[in-house]
């Protein structure tokens, strides 16, 4: 798939954290989803579908930004029970509304395949320790859900792309507007440290790598974190904390990825081993 053209310089006049009109967020109890349309308008996008038991609030923020129009589609990052946790009562609610993720992702969300399990010897707090209790096992959404195009566009969004982003999970996609630098990264990176239970209780805003529990492949997550970069995003919403915007972002991106090795992968743990490879080499 192609890469698209760089957004540019962030938007100075642009407030930290702020995100276009147009692109909202709410938080599910440790993950975000995001709905993308125009307040008042009858055509609107939700990406990822948070934890198990959010419908009835990811509706209600919905029907207070919206009314009572139906989303043209939803939209997955990726398959992690934190972002499809209430699928099935959307489905339920919206039985012909379409699903999309990445082709890769397709195997977990179709009954086929289970992610690995979460990974408690990373360390790092109260959540990583928890890994182990986090559900791996794959989704059954049957027909519901179908494969992103392949030539990198977006459903009911034509001024977005998609880019794959895998490392945190083999079909993770994150989704850019070149025209604003709008970034929606899902777990690619995060600006909050997920793996401690006080940082997540407090939002505490600092770019992280993608939570380390849950994140197998460590050499394709710093390569997805090099290809967002390039992006030079004006904004970005994650699938774990607070937005983040302008030069903040651009600076904490920047560092993230040139040192990537040192903060963002663990010292030791189950998915580590080949982690350390210089990437140039």
């Amino acid at each position: 798939m192609q890469d698209y053209p760089n957004a540019g310089s962030p938007d100075a006049s642009r407030p930290e954290g702020r995100l276009p009109e147009d692109v909202t967020y709410m938080r599910t109890m440790i993950s975000n989803v995001i709905m993308i349309g125009m307040p008042g308008s009858s055509q609107w996008v939700l990406v990822d579908a948070g934890m198990p038991g959010s419908a009835s609030k990811i509706i209600n923020a919905a029907r207070e930004r919206f009314g009572t129009e139906k989303p043209q589609a939803i939209l997955l990052t990726h398959g992690h029970f934190d972002h499809t946790g209430s699928i099935d009562d959307l489905i339920e609610l919206f039985p012909d509304v379409p699903i999309y993720a990445h082709e890769l992702e397709l195997p977990f969300l179709t009954g086929k395949a289970d992610y690995p399990p979460g990974d408690p010897t990373v360390g790092g707090g109260l959540m990583a320790a928890s890994a182990p209790l986090y559900p791996n096992k794959g989704i059954d959404i049957g027909s519901s859900v179908r494969a992103l195009p392949a030539d990198g566009s977006v459903p009911f969004l034509p001024d977005w792309h998609w880019l794959h982003t895998p490392g945190h999970s083999e079909g993770h996609v994150s989704f850019f507007r070149s025209m604003d630098g709008t970034l929606i990264v899902g777990d690619a990176f995060i600006t909050v440290k997920q793996e401690s239970a006080l940082a997540v209780l407090t939002q505490r805003r600092e770019i992280h790598g993608p939570p380390t529990y849950f994140t197998p492949n460590w050499e394709a997550a710093r390569t997805s974190v090099a290809r967002l970069v390039a992006l030079r995003p004006s904004s970005a919403v994650t699938g774990h904390g607070e937005p983040m915007a302008g030069e903040e972002l651009i600076q904490g991106l920047e560092h993230l990825s040139s040192e990537f090795d040192r903060i963002a992968v663990p010292a030791s743990g189950r998915y580590v081993d080949s982690a350390h490879i210089d990437p140039e080499a």
